[in-house]
């Protein structure tokens, strides 16, 4: 989007009393020539912002999701669990995490990320520990409740928190970065399961209990040590020269995102009311649920469905691993390629397709070998959707309100998703052979390219709108004031939808 001549006003050091402004013509030239184009800005952000947030989700990821690698090593039996109170107690995790989005959303613009995101790494930390001195079903019924109310609030605050860093075409790549610790997380859970479970009888512990306790040490720690790692705004970054934050700010203000010390007078409830009535919002939610449901049961169950393949013991924790370090690098590499020709459908339909050509081979009668085969398909296939799902959202939203709530509703209808999941496998579709559970699964799948074709299509028509209108208007875009899209949003005429 290219800027009008209009004299914009200099950035004020009192950013919580002014509205958003710009850098000044005289140094706007100077900016523009010293940085322009200059992919190493953006890499001196990646440095100091991306290692704290994907660690911290990966974390997130290694906490919640033991509970899997727990289940084979010993959980199960030690706490007298069946497979409906297994489901019971996935659930109890995914609830509070499904619901707790919007109260955290706010509560980070109200304090800030760079004391929302550590404490809530700490507090879940903490309760993660408690799992591995539980003697109860009911106490690991209390633990898993609120380790999804305190997790809850991550995925959309780093997404949200990401958005207000990097221009929308910038930032799937960095957000898929983030979500491949999600696959990292998974593939690491098994290694690590496969190490700790020989710590068996240490302290007069199970090994599934070491493998609360270490996992969630080493969360409480990092949590601590964000503190003084992670940044509030790209102004706070010190690796950023005075024009590289000035250009930065720059690029944000085109796609109409603020940043942090700037007051936002377009967070309303008005706002938050009018994501709800945005179509697009809608179908990528609808996607959401359907990929969510994927990857909640390949994130909770892959371990016992591996086992119920014929592999058991440290060899089935090993099993897991192959597939998701090859979805991890499988969805980092196209969702670079998705940033470079912003396209975010069609990476959903690329990466939907090899899902359902995996879930197809999974659902037939063949040799285990085979069937272990088709999870390099699905796994990378329903991974690989993840990273397009948040972002689609967050680029096609502006100001700060409709973004915040559509990456909120997004991810409770993926978290609801997982907790269908959660029953879909071995209460509805009982082990070994989970037949139902993947038929149903392929027909998500199917689903998921759908609403990706159908939101393509809907976001082409509001651009083709758009650029109508444009040339009914004639002149040139404004870059702030009445009808910019810093003051309308993705109302505004001059808004592009990514594709």
């Amino acid at each position: 989007m290219s800027a009008s001549s209009e004299s914009p006003r200099k950035t004020s050091s009192q950013g919580h009393d002014d509205a958003p402004s710009f850098v000044p013509d005289q140094e706007k030239s100077f900016v523009e020539d010293h940085v322009d184009g200059d992919d190493n800005v953006w890499y001196k952000l990646d440095l100091v912002v991306l290692p704290v947030v994907t660690i911290m989700f990966f974390l997130s990821n290694l906490d919640r999701s033991n509970i899997g690698n727990a289940s084979i090593a010993g959980l199960l039996t030690a706490l007298k669990m069946t497979p409906r109170q297994y489901s019971i107690a996935l659930t109890t995790t995914l609830v509070p995490y499904a619901l707790v989005n919007f109260g955290t959303n706010l509560l980070m613009k109200i304090i800030g990320p760079r004391v929302m995101l550590p404490t809530l790494c700490i507090l879940w930390g903490l309760v993660a520990t408690l799992q591995g001195v539980v003697t109860s079903y009911s106490g690991l019924l209390a633990c898993r409740f609120f380790l999804g109310l305190f997790e809850g609030g991550l995925l959309p605050g780093i997404t949200l928190y990401l958005s207000s860093f990097y221009p929308r075409r910038r930032l799937q790549a960095r957000a898929s970065v983030v979500l491949s610790s999600v696959t990292l997380a998974s593939a690491f859970s098994g290694l690590l399961a496969a190490a700790l479970i020989k710590l068996h009888g240490m302290g007069g512990r199970p090994g599934w209990a070491w493998l609360f306790i270490i996992e969630g040490v080493i969360s409480i720690g990092f949590g601590l040590l964000s503190y003084f790692l992670l940044p509030s705004s790209p102004t706070d970054i010190f690796l950023l020269t005075e024009q590289d934050k000035k250009y930065i700010a720059q690029e944000l203000h085109k796609d109409g995102i603020i940043l942090a010390e700037e007051r936002d007078l377009k967070y309303t409830k008005a706002e938050v009311f009018r994501t709800f009535m945005r179509p697009h919002v809608w179908i990528v939610t609808l996607a959401g649920f359907f990929n969510g449901s994927s990857v909640g049961a390949l994130g909770y169950f892959l371990p016992q469905i591996i086992v119920g393949l014929g592999w058991t013991g440290s060899k089935a924790q090993l099993m897991t691993v192959p597939p998701f370090a090859v979805a991890a690098f499988l969805a980092i590499t196209a969702s670079i390629l998705s940033d470079k020709f912003a396209r975010r459908g069609l990476t959903m339909i690329g990466f939907g397709t090899l899902a359902t050509i995996g879930f197809g081979i999974f659902t037939a009668k063949l040799p285990a070998h085979t069937l272990y085969g088709s999870l390099f398909l699905l796994t990378p296939g329903v991974f690989g959707i993840a990273p397009s799902l948040g972002t689609w959202l967050a680029n096609n939203s502006a100001p700060l309100a409709r973004r915040a709530t559509a990456v909120s509703i997004g991810t409770i209808a993926t978290n609801f998703g997982a907790i269908f999941s959660t029953w879909l496998f071995g209460t509805i579709s009982p082990s070994p052979t989970y037949h139902t559970a993947k038929v149903t699964l392929l027909v998500f799948q199917i689903g998921t390219v759908l609403a990706a074709v159908a939101n393509i299509f809907y976001l082409s028509a509001q651009n083709k709108r758009n650029e109508r209108l444009q040339q009914e208007h004639g002149g040139s875009e404004p870059y702030k004031g009445e009808g910019s899209v810093m003051e309308a949003g993705d109302d505004s005429i001059w808004y592009k939808f990514v594709m």
